[in-house]
């Protein structure tokens, strides 16, 4: 598995399956980014939760590539009602797919979308850990520092750990 990281929390991965996928795709507006929304390839987007800096650009990627979303049911639900194809999950699920097994981890943050104006609260946010390969990653989304982190480090033997530094 390749990964490559394109500031904030853009992360792309690219397991030996040949399928590529984008984690938290903030892109336009993301000043740091090398990458442009448009030349985009993915198979699948993961998102960690809804605010506007890792929900970013989800929805033009998803059209444009005919990608799954993997997502929380909630915020599922909202990029269904946008056109876009979704797996819906909530933390402590697994699913394999066809690159490997995605597991959704608790995360302590918020996860909402600015709406007409208005925030709306879309479900529960989380770290994602994807295991393929024989390898693990695990990106943390945003998260306050909690004490089952070390639960998920005995469970899983992580190789990359993708770890939130901001404030505020």
């Amino acid at each position: 598995m390749k990964v490559s990281y394109h500031i904030h929390s853009v992360v792309q991965v690219f397991p030996n399956s040949g399928h590529r996928l984008i984690i938290d795709p903030f892109i336009e507006g993301n000043e740091g980014t090398d990458l442009k929304v448009e030349q985009v390839k993915v198979d699948y987007i993961l998102l960690t939760h809804a605010h506007s800096d890792h929900f970013g650009d989800t929805v033009a990627i998803a059209k444009a590539n005919q990608a799954l979303v993997i997502c929380n049911v909630e915020l599922a639900g909202y990029l269904a009602s946008q056109g876009v194809q979704c797996h819906g999950m909530q933390p402590g699920g697994s699913h394999r797919f066809d690159f490997g097994r995605v597991t959704f981890t608790q995360a302590i943050h918020g996860s909402s979308l600015e709406i007409d104006g208005l925030p709306v609260t879309l479900g529960l946010a989380a770290g994602i850990i994807i295991e393929a390969d024989d390898q693990v990653l695990y990106h943390l989304g945003d998260t306050a520092l909690f004490s089952d982190l070390k639960m998920y480090g005995d469970l899983f033997d992580i190789d990359l750990a993708l770890v939130p530094i901001g404030d505020n």
